[in-house]
């Protein structure tokens, strides 16, 4: 049996207790390919965003599906242009009558008239010119312009200009979105096929966790940490099952490992992955699967396994699901997330992953960068009048203060390599509205 740690030790700069996280991320990215035996639903349009589509979608008519205006003006046709001393004169027609959205003009115009039309109303036969109402002048049935303000063929969409009959309008692997709907709609396709949602089970890990509503003990806090993987998973539009909070014990971590491996095709914990947590933990993952690594070189989120689970009696038996240990801090919880758990998501549910887009943007202060990880700040951006970003830290950057995540608009990454960086220096950020 092939395993990911045997995988992972082929993988360029491989340390399982310092791996970078361009490392780490190419070692998820081999082990979390679309599920083998793709389950298909076929649901209507106002149920389909954010849904991955199972194959291609055809479009089974043009769009549009015939000639038509792009403007409100006057259709004519544009040989009559040349008649016009080489287009240097104005050219005079007649209104034969009018083409509007819904309801075409009757009838071909002569060579001498042009009909008044709308947006979007068919070219009339014959016709395949419009020039715009603002660039003419009408008295009573007759219209006159410059020639030479208007070319052949012009303001005229064509049939299957935007899609052919045939071609695929979105393509498998597609996320819909609401532009995507809009689309669909547009061919008349009121359902599509799409593939299950991906199942992902998440729980926390942690004696001293209590759930909202219940009282805090000495030494106690709330787990927040179900609720932030919970947004994140639903924004991801997966399937969550929330398996609660799990006691530092060794049965009930078991106990949670195989429900989870059993329901889902994903499994998350938060907690229980730092040096100094009980030592069952290590013990316990590789009895039950087989762990690529345990530590990144990352901040926040240095604590991360990842590897492989079974439900059987030992690894390679039973069912099996990816698991990402997370560590227990908030926000390195996020930034695992975003950074090393999301694509996985994606390319697991047939989504057609995409590399998260960072801006290039100037820092406003000094910031304290140890050479050797990459590093995920918290930062406030702007952009100046000339439409040039800047971007500050949000202050503390410990990997416990949640409210530098509430505050914040976008990540400042700052790559393995670099050092400090000094006011004015350039680094990427990654504004919080790209992410899912």
């Amino acid at each position: 049996m092939n395993t990911t740690k045997h995988f992972s030790s082929c993988v360029a700069e491989y340390d399982p207790n310092a791996l970078p996280v361009s490392a780490a991320q190419e070692i998820v990215r081999q082990w979390a390919l679309p599920r083998g035996r793709v389950e298909v639903e076929r649901v209507r349009l106002f149920d389909a965003l954010d849904r991955v589509l199972v194959k291609d979608v055809v479009s089974p008519i043009n769009v549009p599906s015939h000639d038509n205006s792009a403007m409100d003006g006057y259709a004519f046709d544009g040989a009559a242009l040349l008649d016009a001393s080489g287009g240097d004169e104005s050219l005079r027609l007649t209104v034969a009558g009018t083409a509007l959205a819904g309801q075409p003009f009757e009838g071909r115009p002569l060579a001498t008239q042009c009909v008044r039309i709308m947006t979007g109303a068919l070219i009339p036969p014959g016709c395949d010119t419009v020039v715009p109402q603002e660039l003419v002048q009408r008295a009573g049935d007759a219209v006159t312009f410059a020639a030479s303000g208007i070319e052949r063929g012009a303001n005229r969409r064509l049939a299957g200009e935007d899609l052919a009959q045939g071609q695929p309008a979105l393509r498998e692997g597609r996320i819909v979105r609401a532009s995507d709907l809009g689309l669909l709609a547009s061919l008349g396709i009121g359902e599509v096929a799409v593939q299950r949602r991906l199942r992902v089970a998440f729980f926390s890990t942690g004696d001293e966790l209590r759930s909202v509503g219940e009282p805090l003990a000495p030494g106690c806090i709330y787990d927040s940490n179900r609720y932030t993987l919970f947004a994140m998973l639903r924004r991801m539009n997966v399937e969550p099952v929330d398996l609660g909070i799990v006691r530092d014990d060794r049965a009930s971590l078991e106990r949670a490992l195989r429900q989870a491996t059993q329901d889902a095709d994903v499994v998350i914990s938060s907690g229980g992955v730092s040096v100094g947590d009980a030592d069952f933990t290590r013990d316990l993952m590789n009895a039950l699967g087989d762990v690529a690594f345990w530590k990144i070189a990352m901040r926040p989120g240095r604590p991360l396994a990842f590897g492989r689970l079974w439900s059987g009696r030992r690894p390679g038996e039973g069912e099996s699901a990816l698991f990402f240990g997370l560590p227990g801090n908030p926000v390195a919880v996020m930034a695992t997330f975003y950074f090393i758990v999301r694509e996985a998501l994606l390319a697991m549910s047939g989504a057609t992953p995409h590399s998260l887009p960072l801006i290039s943007a100037t820092s406003s202060q000094p910031i304290n960068k140890r050479a050797g990880r990459t590093e995920f700040q918290r930062g406030i951006a702007r952009r100046d009048d000339s439409g040039h970003w800047h971007v500050a830290t949000t202050g503390p950057q410990g990997s416990g203060v949640l409210s530098s995540m509430s505050e914040a608009n976008c990540f400042i990454v700052l790559k393995h390599d670099a050092g400090n960086i000094d006011a004015g220096d350039s680094v990427d950020i990654l504004p919080f509205d790209c992410l899912i």
